[in-house]
């Protein structure tokens, strides 16, 4: 049976009397920071409109969509049981149970309601919060690879297999949050740079939040293969994941954004 052990990492990275910060914490700052201050450059590169400013003010929004967002998709789409019979504990955030899908529609509703407020195009804002959205998932995936949950399927035949604490069998597994850390963190981010830097796909607007779409929702895909089921759910229509369910219309809707028709825009 191969293995390679499981890194001991504290998943608390400071704590200071009972008062704790884990690492899980430090990936969502990390990826709101880095990502408003990708967006602020990329922003500054391109004049008019959305400048810099608009995503300095956008940022507290982003913190809301995602975090409402993510619970929320979480509730619905994973444990809405669980939580049917104890409605008070969808609040209990601090224990888990965050959905990027549901993460990625706070954030769409709140960049609508946002740049309906401040006469912005919706399709141009969104390209640059989506070309930073994969320094989100690089952190996220770690912290899960961290924290050893959302763990993958047994693999006893892969020589970098992992088996995790967490793992009621302790079985050698797939390390599908390295592969999704790889995928939608950094494989999309080089996509996208290469793309939101284009001036074609820039005269464009909503291109490049299609190509996240599309990129995302194929990485997903994938990467449930190889990552185990919730456990309350197991596989589902078609012996397809959540993940993978949820994901199928992530890519359609991605499709239209990076193919409608549209009027280029000029300088």
């Amino acid at each position: 049976m191969l293995a390679i052990p499981f890194p001991a990492i504290d998943p608390i990275a400071v704590s200071v009397g009972p008062i704790a910060v884990r690492w899980y914490a430090l990936a969502y700052l990390a990826g709101f920071i880095l990502g408003w201050r990708y967006c602020l450059a990329l922003a500054r590169g391109n004049p008019g409109r959305p400048a810099p400013d608009d995503y300095d003010e956008f940022l507290t929004w982003a913190v809301l969509g995602v975090i409402l967002g993510g619970r929320l998709g979480y509730v619905l789409f994973y444990n809405l049981p669980y939580y049917l019979q104890d409605p008070l504990e969808a609040l209990a955030v601090w224990h888990g149970g965050m959905s990027f899908h549901g993460g990625t529609l706070g954030v769409l509703a709140a960049i609508l309601l946002f740049c309906w407020r401040r006469g912005l195009s919706p399709f141009a804002f969104a390209d640059l919060v989506c070309a930073a959205a994969p320094i989100g998932l690089f952190f996220g995936r770690i912290a899960n690879f961290i924290n050893g949950e959302l763990y993958g399927r047994p693999a006893p035949d892969v020589d970098w297999a992992v088996v995790f604490p967490r793992d009621p069998l302790q079985v050698p597994r797939h390390p599908s949050q390295l592969y999704e850390a790889a995928l939608e963190g950094v494989v999309l981010f080089v996509v996208l740079a290469v793309a939101v830097r284009s001036p074609a796909v820039r005269a464009r607007p909503g291109m490049t939040a299609g190509l996240f779409f599309i990129g995302y929702g194929l990485s997903r895909i994938v990467a449930e293969f190889f990552r185990e089921p919730d456990a309350q759910l197991g596989f589902l229509w078609g012996g397809a994941t959540m993940g993978q369910l949820l994901s199928i219309p992530m890519v359609l809707v991605g499709l239209w954004m990076a193919l409608r028709p549209r009027r280029p825009v000029t300088a």
